[in-house]
C-alpha cells in the first residue's frame, strides 16, 4: 500500500478540493480491484459510495487538468524507473465500440481486431528501462470525419483548437513532450506504421536519440549507391547463409525469443544526419517470416544492441494487455475530457503496479522455483488483500435498488423515443 500512496501523492495536488481528490484515490483503488468492469457504477459501488454521481463528476465536471496529471505520471515513472539507457516506444491500439458518439469513433482499421471496425484508436508512448516498462503518454486519434464536423466535435466536448492530426503527428508530439521534460532515454523504437516516416527519423536524429524502427517489406533503402534504392525484402533475398546470426530478442513468457538476424549498412538520404545507418532483418526460425528495421545511432552500435532494442518494442504490447485488464479499454464515457481523465488514471494505476514489480525484483533474490511477481499477480494480490472491502448488507441493497431504478428510467425513456418516431396511423 505504501507504493500506491507514493504514486497517488504525485497527482494529489492537482485536485484542489477534498472530494475530487478522495474520489480519484477511490477510482485508482477500484481499477486495481476485482470489479467486473471499470465503469463509474462499479467503481463507486466498490468504493462504498451510495451512487455513481461522485465518480461521474470526477471524470466530468470536477476541476482538474488531465494533461498535468499525465505529466505527473511521467514524473513518477522517471523518478522510480528512469535510466540513461531507457527506450521510448510508440504504438497505437484500437478498441471496438458501439455507436458513433464516443470521441474519435468511426469505422477504421484497428490492429486489435485485424480489420476495419467501428473503433476508437489511441496512440501511446511507453517508457522501458531495466526496472520495467509502462505507458507515459496518450493521444486519441480524431479522424477527419470528426475534425471536419464542428458540431460533432462540440457535442463531444472537443476543444475548438484541436484540429486534425495524423497518428504520426500525434506520436511525434508525444516524443517531443517526453524529451522536453527531460525523460532519460538513449533509444526509441516503433512498429512499421511509424518507422517508415522520415520526419520521425529526423526528429530522433536531431535530438540524438538512437533508434530501431520497424519498416514494411516494401520500404526502400540504398545499400550500394550504384544500385540506388532497393526494396528491403529484395536485399534480404540476396543474403548468403553466413550473413545470419542467431540471437535472442529478449526473454518471453516461455523462454528466450530466439531469431536469426542479419545486418546491412545503408546510405542515408542527404537530409539525414551523420551516424551509423543500417538495415536490421529478423527471420523467424520456425517458418522464415521476415521483419525489417531501419536503424540509426550517433555512434557505432553492436548488432546485439540493435537486436535488444528491437525486442524492447514488445514491451508496449504487454502494457496494452495488462493495461486493458485494469480498464484501459473500458472508459465508458463519450466526451473528450472524461476520456482523457479515465485513461490517465489507468496509466497511473499501471505505473504503480510496474514500480511495485520493480521494487520486488530488486529486493528479492532470484528463485528458480518461482518466477518474479508479474503485474497481473500483483494486481490479484492487491485486489484480495487491499481492495477487498467488506460492505454492509444495506450497501449492496441500496445499489441493487439504484441499478433497477436507473434501468427502469432508461426503459421508459427508450419507449417514449420509440413512440415519438412511430408514423401516424392512416
Amino acid at each position: 500500500m505504501a507504493e500506491f500512496d507514493t504514486g497517488f501523492a504525485w497527482i494529489a495536488g492537482r485536485f484542489s478540493r477534498v472530494e475530487p481528490r478522495r474520489q480519484a484515490r477511490s477510482f485508482l483503488l477500484g481499477l486495481l480491484s476485482d470489479v467486473d468492469t471499470r465503469s463509474c457504477w462499479q467503481l463507486a459501488e466498490q468504493a462504498g459510495n451510495t451512487s455513481p454521481h461522485a465518480m461521474q463528476r470526477l471524470l466530468g465536471e470536477a476541476v482538474w487538468d488531465a494533461d498535468k496529471v499525465r505529466d505527473d505520471v511521467r514524473g513518477y515513472v522517471i523518478d522510480a524507473l528512469g535510466d540513461p539507457a531507457g527506450v521510448l516506444i510508440l504504438d497505437d491500439t484500437g478498441d471496438v465500440k458501439k455507436g458513433v458518439h464516443t470521441v474519435g469513433v468511426q469505422r477504421q482499421y484497428t490492429g486489435t481486431a485485424g480489420r476495419v471496425e467501428n473503433a476508437q484508436v489511441t496512440v501511446y508512448l511507453a517508457y522501458a528501462a531495466p526496472g520495467g516498462y509502462t505507458l507515459i503518454d496518450r493521444a486519441v486519434y480524431l479522424p477527419k470525419a470528426w475534425t471536419d464536423d464542428p458540431d460533432r466535435c462540440a457535442a463531444a466536448g472537443i476543444p475548438a483548437d484541436v484540429g486534425f492530426a495524423t497518428k504520426l503527428v500525434l506520436a511525434r508530439r508525444m516524443l517531443t513532450r517526453a524529451l522536453d521534460a527531460g525523460t532519460p532515454a538513449a533509444w526509441a523504437t516503433a512498429d512499421e506504421a511509424y518507422g517508415g516516416d522520415r520526419h520521425l527519423r529526423r526528429d530522433l536524429q536531431t535530438r540524438g536519440i538512437d533508434n530501431v524502427l520497424a519498416v514494411a517489406k516494401s520500404h526502400h533503402v540504398t545499400a550500394r549507391p550504384v544500385d540506388g534504392p532497393v526494396r528491403v525484402d529484395r536485399l534480404a533475398a540476396d543474403l548468403p547463409d553466413k550473413a545470419w546470426n542467431r540471437l535472442s530478442a529478449g526473454a518471453g513468457s516461455k523462454g528466450a525469443r530466439d531469431y536469426d538476424w542479419a545486418w546491412i549498412a545503408i546510405t542515408p538520404p542527404p537530409d539525414e544526419t551523420n551516424g551509423q545507418h543500417s538495415l536490421l532483418i529478423r527471420r523467424r526460425i520456425s517458418d522464415g517470416e521476415l521483419a525489417f528495421y531501419r536503424c540509426w545511432s550517433a555512434r557505432p552500435a553492436a548488432l546485439r544492441t540493435l537486436v535488444r532494442v528491437a525486442g524492447t518494442r514488445w514491451s508496449i504490447e504487454t502494457c496494452f494487455q495488462t493495461g486493458k485488464s485494469i480498464g484501459l479499454d473500458e472508459p465508458q464515457v463519450r466526451r473528450w475530457h472524461a476520456w482523457h481523465r479515465h485513461v490517465t488514471l489507468v496509466m497511473l494505476a499501471h505505473a504503480i503496479l510496474t514500480v511495485i514489480a520493480s521494487r520486488e525484483r530488486a529486493h528479492r533474490p532470484a528463485d528458480h522455483e518461482l518466477i518474479p511477481l508479474t503485474l497481473p499477480e500483483i494486481r490479484r494480490l492487491f485486489a484480495k488483500l487491499i481492495t477487498n472491502t467488506v460492505h454492509t448488507i444495506d450497501h449492496w441493497l441500496t445499489w441493487s435498488h439504484w441499478r433497477r431504478q436507473h434501468q427502469a428510467r432508461a426503459r421508459t425513456s427508450h419507449y417514449r423515443r420509440r413512440q415519438g418516431h412511430q408514423p401516424a396511423s392512416t
